[in-house]
């Protein structure tokens, strides 16, 4: 009875994750529709009607670009911005540039810069996975969840086995409080990636959190068994570089302290 009753389970769970992604589909296609014009109808992002790039642009672009690059490995984040600000100037049409722009803009903590960004990135390519992996990030870092749900939920549309997307869905359900969600998609993201230890974090964040606290020290066990780091509590801190809400670190260390 307690393996059929887990069966059912399982397959109600993937009809109700295939039910979600269609309406998240609905979701996202209003939701990029909606924002879209508003980029068009300003003229400082009316990306269409750029003119055509000169050698001369280009080449200073990608000079630019390189140049932000390495300012940003120094983290030297204004500067990195700066250069790369100049490079979209000159090379509006190049979508990696205005990628690497917003990331630039989210790990120098201006997420409203990075936003704006990364929808001039999807106006250019409305099925740019870098963009939609990179926005739904800047949307979960900054605590916008129902919009990170779309934005990773989309992103997982145009690439299914996109660990990203799984992951940060399971962070996002996770503060949602839809623990069902939250470890189903954590479980996704670690049979993706099963040698990266953050998704085997957060499946047992979620399921602490639901209650079972058994499966969740289980789980936490697996993570320290791919990265041993784990097992200090000082190293989660770092947790938040990996989209980890501080209330979700606090968790990972009550998990930690119960083995």
């Amino acid at each position: 009875m307690r393996v059929f009753f887990v069966t059912n389970r399982k397959f109600a769970l993937k009809r109700s994750l295939k039910i979600l992604g269609c309406l998240n589909l609905c979701l996202i296609l209003t939701s990029i529709m909606s924002g879209l014009p508003a980029i068009a109808a300003n003229p400082k992002t009316n990306l269409s009607q750029s003119p055509k790039l000169n050698p001369t642009d280009k080449r200073a672009a990608d000079e630019y670009r390189q140049m932000g690059l390495a300012y940003r490995q120094q983290e030297r984040f204004d500067e990195a911005i700066a250069a790369l600000q100049k490079s979209v100037t000159l090379d509006p049409q190049n979508l990696d540039g205005r990628i690497i722009l917003g990331w630039t803009q989210h790990l120098a903590k201006k997420d409203e810069a990075a936003a704006t960004s990364l929808w001039e990135a999807i106006y250019l390519s409305p099925t740019s996975l870098q963009a939609f992996n990179a926005i739904g990030i800047v949307y979960l870092v900054r605590g916008d969840l129902p919009q990170s749900v779309v934005l990773h939920s989309w992103a997982a549309i145009l690439k299914a086995d996109n660990e990203i997307a799984h992951y940060n869905l399971s962070l996002a359900y996770q503060r949602l409080n839809q623990y069902d969600l939250a470890i189903a998609y954590a479980q996704k993201a670690i049979e993706l990636e099963p040698n990266n230890p953050h998704p085997f974090v957060a499946r047992a964040i979620a399921q602490w959190t639901s209650g079972d606290q058994p499966s969740a020290k289980k789980t936490f066990r697996d993570a320290i068994a791919v990265d041993p780091r784990y097992r200090n509590p000082e190293f989660l801190n770092f947790l938040n570089e990996a989209g980890f809400s501080s209330d979700q670190i606090q968790t990972a260390k009550q998990v930690l302290s119960s083995l």
